[in-house]
Parts: C-alpha cells; sequence; structure tokens
C-alpha cells in the first residue's frame, strides 16, 4: 500500500495574541477603568481643596472678625477721647473769653486817672497811708480797715523799694505767725516765700522772756531787713488799699 505524507507548514504569521492595535473587550475596560480612577482621584484633589478653602474661610473670618471688633473698640474710645476734647476745648475757650474781658476791663480802669485819699501816696494803681501815730499790730490793722484798706502786703521788689521811700523807722506790715508758730502768712492768707531782697530776721526773741512772743513783722528800712517783734510793740504803720 502507497503512503502519503501531508506536509503542512506552520505559518508563524499568524498568532494567537491579539496585536497591540487589536481592540476588543478587555482593552475597552481597561480604559473605562482608568478613566474612573482618574475621576476618582480628581474628586479626591477636589474635596481636599474644598475642605482646606472651608477651614481657611472660617479661620479668616474669625480672624476678621476679631480685628472688626478690636478696630470697633479703638473707635469708640477714639470718639469718647475725641469728645473730651471738645469739651475741654470749650470750656478753655468759654475761659479766655472771659479773662480777654477782664483783661480789657483792667486796661481801662487803668488808663482811667487813678487819685488816693489825701495823705495817701499812689504807686501803680495801689494807695499807700503811713500813719502819723504809733500802736500795736492790731491797732494798725484796726486803723487800716477803718480807712477802706488793710496792712501792707509786699508782693514785689518794686513795691518793697517804693515802701523804703514812705519811712525809714521801724513799721509794722501785714505779716505774722500767730495762727502757728513759725509759718508766717500774710493777712491775705498767703505765706510768705520771697523777702523781695530784704533780709529777714526772725528769732522770736531768741528765748529771751523780755521780749516775749514775737508774732509780728516789721520794716527795717534803715538795715534794708524783716524783723519779728511783739504785736504790742508801740510802731507805726503802713496801710493800702486800690485805688
Amino acid at each position: 500500500m502507497e503512503e502519503i505524507y501531508v506536509n503542512v507548514e506552520y505559518d508563524k504569521s499568524v498568532d494567537s495574541k491579539p496585536s497591540q492595535n487589536q481592540t476588543g473587550p478587555r482593552s475597552s475596560q481597561r480604559r473605562f477603568h482608568g478613566a474612573v480612577l482618574s475621576l476618582g482621584l480628581l474628586s479626591v484633589f477636589l474635596l481636599a481643596g474644598l475642605i482646606y478653602l472651608g477651614v481657611h474661610y472660617h479661620y479668616s473670618a474669625a480672624k476678621l472678625s476679631t480685628i472688626k471688633d478690636n478696630l470697633t473698640e479703638r473707635l469708640q474710645t477714639s470718639n469718647t477721647k475725641l469728645s473730651s476734647l471738645m469739651e475741654e476745648k470749650d470750656l478753655l475757650n468759654d475761659s479766655l473769653v472771659e479773662m480777654t474781658k477782664e483783661l480789657e476791663r483792667l486796661q481801662g480802669l487803668s488808663k482811667q486817672k487813678k487819685t488816693c485819699p489825701e495823705g495817701w501816696r499812689i504807686s501803680c494803681v495801689t494807695c499807700y497811708f503811713l500813719s502819723d501815730k504809733s500802736g500795736s499790730w492790731d491797732k494798725g490793722r484796726e486803723d487800716c480797715k477803718g480807712k477802706g484798706g488793710d496792712l501792707v502786703v509786699i508782693d514785689s521788689t518794686e513795691e518793697q523799694r517804693f515802701l523804703y521811700t514812705l519811712t525809714n523807722e521801724d513799721t509794722w506790715i501785714g505779716l505774722s505767725d500767730r495762727e502757728e508758730e513759725g509759718t508766717w502768712k500774710w493777712i491775705d492768707g498767703t505765706p510768705k516765700t520771697l523777702t523781695y531782697g530784704a533780709v529777714w530776721q526772725s528769732d522770736n526773741g531768741g528765748g529771751d522772756p523780755r521780749w516775749g512772743e514775737e508774732d509780728c513783722a516789721h520794716l527795717m528800712p534803715y538795715t534794708n531787713e524783716w524783723n519779728d517783734r511783739s504785736c504790742e510793740t508801740s510802731l507805726r504803720w503802713i496801710c493800702e488799699k486800690v485805688a
């Protein structure tokens, strides 16, 4: 029996695996899954961004609210201070107006011709009287008041010099420490602070009982001194009053 051989050649060009350009159900699934994954990641990023923006917004809003409250409080404080300053300004203006009126009044008076009663001497706008008799400090003050004035209160160097033209002997002035020993005050209540060039001689009699308590002051023009003396000593006195 004759044998028959069949030559079958294998075609390598035929492959069971699909080519790279081949499309099919598996390729479509992969693309779908990749798109879903990308969308999922994008959603996560978007959600994270929204959460960050939300937290940042609330933080910023709280911070802005605090800043607003602080600014509001400062503004109210500034308005209060401004109101107080305006009131003070108005008071100062009113005071300035009153002082201006008073200055004008005094200037008007100073322009008027000033005269003093007979026996008195004038200096600036003040009249001075040197007594022609002697007596105690209290008697001198009583006499001055009876003439519409009081014992002289020295408050300037010019006045001190003028008084030296009135007298050259011991003369009572309106200064004493009767209320409190060692605390010398003028009869208008002001404390003695300056002597306007005079030497202040106060020793309360040096403790010698012969002189007693020396609680009243007098001028000593010949030595340029103010001296304490017993108020009962008999001296002349100087009165003063506004012209």
